[in-house]
C-alpha cells in the first residue's frame, strides 16, 4: 500500500545558535549561499545558522510590505517554535499571506496545516487544492502528495496512470518516498506497465537514501531474485541495515537468516536476540521460536540480556547471565529432548508478523509497526 501524506521539511534548521542581531555573519553566512552577484538575503542567511530572532527581525520589515520568502520564513518560526514559543495559528496566517503572494512552499505547507488540521480548521477538500497548487509551480512534495490523492481518489479524480506519473516525476526528483512508492507501482503494474527490474531498482534508490519500509522491500527482492539479481547476502545486509533502525520486521526477518545461515555464517545466540527485539515489538513467530528454544539456557539467557539494553552493551559487572527465573523463559523450551526442532526451520516458512505476512515485502516506515504487504512474493 501506498504511504500516507508526509511533511517535506525543507528549510530545516541547524542546530540553535543565541539569537544575536550581527548584520556581519547574517551577510557573510547568505554570500556562503547565494552566488556573490545576487542580493544577499540578511534573513535567511540567519535563518540557516540558527540566528532565529535576528531572521524574525530582518524578515518583519520585508514581510510587512508583501514580501512571500519573508512570510514563509516567519511562518516557519512559529510554525516550529524556533526562537518564538510556537504558534500553529500565527504560522497558518503567515503561510496563508505568503500564499497568497504566490510562494509555493507557503502553498504547501497551508495545505499540511489544512490536511492535519493544525492551526486550522482540518479540511482535506481545501488542501488538496493548495497541494495542486504547488504541484503546478513545480513542488516535488506538492507532486508527490497530489499523487498520493489520485490513488485515494476522494479530493482528487480516481487515477492510477494520473498518480504514476506524478509519482514518477518526484522519484526523479530524488523524492525517496516518491522513489519507493512509484518502484511498488511499478512492480505491481499500477498505472504504468509492470517492469520488475525497473521497480527495483527505484526501490533500491529509495534504500539507499535510507527509507527503512524501501530497505525492507529491497531485501526482499534481492532474498528472491525478483526484479534483480538474487542476492542473499545483499538481502542479509539490508535486513539488517533496517533492523538496526529498530524495524520489527526486519529485525524478525535477519533473525530467521541468522538461524539457519542462509546469506551469513549461522549465530544462534545472536538470532535470539534479533528475535527478542522483534518479539517486544509484537511480532509473532512460531516456527522461529521454536527453532531457537533449543539454544542453551545460558546462550538464550545472553541474548536476552543483550536484547534488553540494545542498542547498547549489556553492563560489565563481571557476573555471567543467569536464565530467568520467577517469570520463565521468554521463548518456549522443549520439557522433552525430542521435542526439540530435528532440523533447520526454512525461514519463508514462519509468520514473522500477524499485519505483514513473512511472504511478501511490507512497508513499514521507521520505528512504525509494519504496513500491509505489497507484491506477491515468498521471503524469509
Amino acid at each position: 500500500m501506498i504511504g500516507r501524506l508526509r511533511v517535506a521539511l525543507l528549510l530545516a534548521p541547524l542546530v540553535a545558535a543565541p539569537a544575536l542581531a550581527q548584520d556581519d555573519t547574517a551577510k557573510a553566512i547568505s554570500s556562503e549561499i547565494f552566488d556573490a552577484g545576487k542580493p544577499v538575503d540578511y534573513a535567511f542567511g540567519a535563518f540557516q545558522r540558527g540566528y532565529f530572532l535576528t531572521a524574525l527581525d530582518l524578515a518583519l520589515p520585508r514581510a510587512e510590505k508583501g514580501d512571500a520568502a519573508a512570510q514563509t520564513l516567519i511562518a516557519e518560526l512559529y510554525a516550529k517554535g524556533l526562537g518564538v514559543a510556537q504558534n500553529a495559528e500565527r504560522a497558518a496566517g503567515w503561510y496563508e499571506l505568503a500564499a497568497k503572494n504566490g510562494d509555493r512552499l507557503a502553498i504547501f505547507e497551508l495545505g499540511m496545516l489544512y490536511q492535519e488540521g493544525v492551526g486550522v480548521t482540518k479540511d482535506r477538500e481545501r488542501a488538496a487544492e493548495l497541494f495542486k497548487q504547488a504541484a503546478e509551480k513545480g513542488y516535488i512534495p506538492a507532486k508527490y502528495n497530489l499523487a498520493l490523492l489520485h490513488v485515494e481518489g476522494i479530493y482528487a479524480e480516481p487515477s492510477l496512470t494520473e498518480a504514476a506519473a506524478l509519482m514518477k516525476e518526484a522519484a526523479e526528483a530524488e523524492l525517496p518516498e516518491a522513489q519507493y512508492d512509484y518502484g511498488s507501482m511499478l512492480l505491481e503494474g499500477a498505472g504504468v506497465p509492470p517492469d520488475e527490474k525497473e521497480g527495483a531498482r527505484y526501490i533500491g534508490l529509495a534504500a539507499e537514501q535510507g527509507l527503512v519500509s524501501a530497505q525492507i522491500d529491497y531485501a526482499t527482492l534481492l532474498y528472491l531474485g525478483q526484479g534483480t539479481e538474487r542476492d542473499l547476502e545483499g538481502a542479509v545486509a539490508w535486513y539488517r541495515r533496517a533492523a538496526e533502525a529498530g524495524n520489527p520486521v526486519a529485525q524478525n526477518r535477519y533473525a530467521k537468516l541468522l538461524a539457519v545461515g542462509e546469506g551469513v555464517k549461522r549465530d544462534l545466540e545472536e538470532a535470539a536476540m534479533w528475535r527478542a527485539l522483534a518479539r517486544r515489538q509484537g511480532l509473532t513467530d512460531q516456527a522461529l521460536d521454536e527453532l531457537l528454544a533449543s539454544i542453551p539456557a545460558e546462550t538464550l539467557a545472553r541474548a536476552e540480556e543483550r536484547a534488553r539494553f540494545w542498542p547498547s552493551p549489556p553492563p560489565d559487572n563481571g557476573v555471567s547471565a543467569a536464565a530467568p527465573e520467577t517469570q520463565g523463559p521468554v521463548l518456549p523450551k522443549p520439557t522433552d529432548p525430542q521435542n526439540a526442532p530435528s532440523k533447520v526451520v526454512d525461514p519463508a516458512a514462519g509468520n514473522d508478523d500477524a499485519a505483514a505476512p513473512p511472504d511478501q515485502p511490507v512497508a513499514a516506515a521507521p520505528g512504525e509497526q509494519p504496513d500491509q504487504p505489497k507484491t506477491p512474493a515468498q521471503s524469509p
